[in-house]
């Protein structure tokens, strides 16, 4: 007689298997490998997403990584993927084949990014497209004739991805240190020195920005300067105003390309389509993947100005880099309906609108617990700190880990956030950029249960 296997047996074993059998990223494997999965996704719609192990239902404040733009169970971006996995799942964008609907998302994408960003690489990913942004940025200056320009300043809390490129560029140190698996080249500068980008050269600090290092190392040596618009998982670091034109205008000045990580706050996170279009500062790459499908396949891209594309066209050579998935055709409808969608539905309108909604629960928080500081918003993308002694900027002890423990929490009300910047202070706030005001509501009352246990246990 065949064994009646319960829901509460599969998922038994679904742990079981997790535990042995799948080693997860940016996890504790120890604690992976001895109590399994916190949560096992089974189900989503807009917002919220369903627990298999507990059959409850969890606020995604966070868009899972920042990319599910449009919510979960979007069917349109569903049925656009069935339609195009039906007819043409899979082909090559080798040797020169292409396929409809990469065409037509390059062109699409050349029609919404700023100034000439007119070409798109396309890649599966962020990581692959950092990676790709430095890898062609070093291939063109050699078209160029300037070999030597192969360097790169990126800055301190800075996060660009784990490839071995994108890794060395990152400014997270256990991201960046990770495996000793970097490459030469690539100087880290002190984030937002705004005075020093400007050229005062009687900043203490000086020595460590962007223009002290150029000076140091030489321009000639420069290839790029890469940075996030608004930095993310290094603390969602607002810069000051002015700061992305005075870096635009030290790469003009230089003859320095500006390669911008687009791949958290493009389309739409900010409450404009790109990041930079909050400061009208055009890069030379820019680098674009998360929100671009919102999650529903796997797709990534770097964006090249006109001049960059004209030197590539003159080269009488084969390119030699590409991914299998380069130009994947699936994963391009899907992107083709995702722009569609965010144009159609007015996103970036509710964006600004929800941004307001979301400054009044950060305010509200501010208001009432005394530990909490530094709230901030650029449309959905928000965060607020946890400090001992905010007037004094006090930190907790180490011992405390307030953003971890403030996650779990907030897991416990079963609201996803997460935990950013060197030294768990930390939180951040990025739901779909559909959310509505309720729901915007439901998640600060949430948060609010989580501090009050939070603070109960630092009394």
């Amino acid at each position: 007689m065949k064994k009646m296997i319960t829901k509460e047996t599969e998922v038994k074993q679904l742990v079981e298997w997790d535990k042995k059998h799948f080693l997860h990223p940016t996890s504790n494997p120890k604690e992976g490998a001895t109590t399994g999965p916190s949560i096992i996704f089974s189900e989503g719609k807009g917002v919220y997403v369903k627990n298999a192990i507990d059959g409850e239902q969890y606020l995604d404040a966070m868009s899972m990584l920042w990319n599910v733009n449009l919510g979960h169970g979007h069917q349109e971006l569903a049925k656009a993927g069935s339609e195009q996995l039906a007819s043409l799942a899979c082909t090559s964008s080798f040797k020169g084949f292409s396929n409809e609907p990469a065409i037509q998302l390059a062109e699409k994408l050349a029609s919404i990014t700023p100034g000439d960003l007119n070409t798109v690489f396309y890649t599966s990913g962020g990581s692959e497209s950092n990676d790709t942004a430095l890898k062609l940025a070093r291939f063109y200056w050699g078209l160029k004739g300037k070999s030597e320009k192969r360097n790169f300043i990126a800055l301190n809390k800075a996060y660009h991805g784990v490839t071995m490129a994108a890794q060395t560029a990152t400014g997270i140190p256990t991201f960046n240190e990770f495996a000793g698996s970097n490459i030469d080249g690539v100087f880290h500068a002190e984030a937002h020195l705004l005075n020093c980008e400007l050229g005062d050269q009687d900043d203490p600090n000086y020595a460590n920005s962007i223009r002290g290092i150029i000076e140091r190392e030489g321009a000639d040596t420069i290839a790029g300067i890469i940075l996030e618009p608004v930095q993310g998982a290094g603390g969602v670091n607002m810069p000051p105003e002015g700061y992305l034109q005075a870096v635009r205008d030290i790469c003009d000045e230089f003859n320095i390309l500006f390669l911008a990580d687009e791949v958290i706050c493009g389309f739409g996170r900010t409450g404009k389509m790109f990041g930079v279009d909050n400061w009208q500062v055009t890069p030379d790459m820019m680098s674009i993947a998360k929100g671009l499908t919102s999650g529903y396949a796997q797709l990534g891209g770097v964006m090249m100005n006109e001049e960059i594309r004209q030197t590539f066209a003159n080269y009488d050579g084969v390119l030699s880099h590409g991914f299998t998935y380069s130009g994947h055709p699936t994963a391009c409808a899907i992107g083709l309906k995702n722009i569609e969608i965010i144009e159609r539905d007015n996103i970036l309108e509710n964006v600004k609108n929800m941004e307001i909604e979301m400054k009044k629960g950060l305010d509200y928080l501010q208001q009432k617990y005394p530990f909490v500081t530094k709230s901030r918003s650029l449309g959905l993308l928000s965060a607020f700190e946890l400090y001992e002694d905010p007037a004094t900027e006090k930190l907790f002890e180490s011992r405390v880990f307030p953003a971890n423990t403030v996650v779990n929490e907030s897991f416990k009300q079963k609201l996803i956030v997460r935990a950013v910047g060197a030294h768990n202070q930390g939180i951040a706030i990025a739901p779909p950029l559909n959310i509505n005001k309720q729901e915007i509501e439901d998640i600060f009352e949430r948060m609010d249960a989580a501090l009050t246990a939070f603070q109960k246990k630092i009394k």
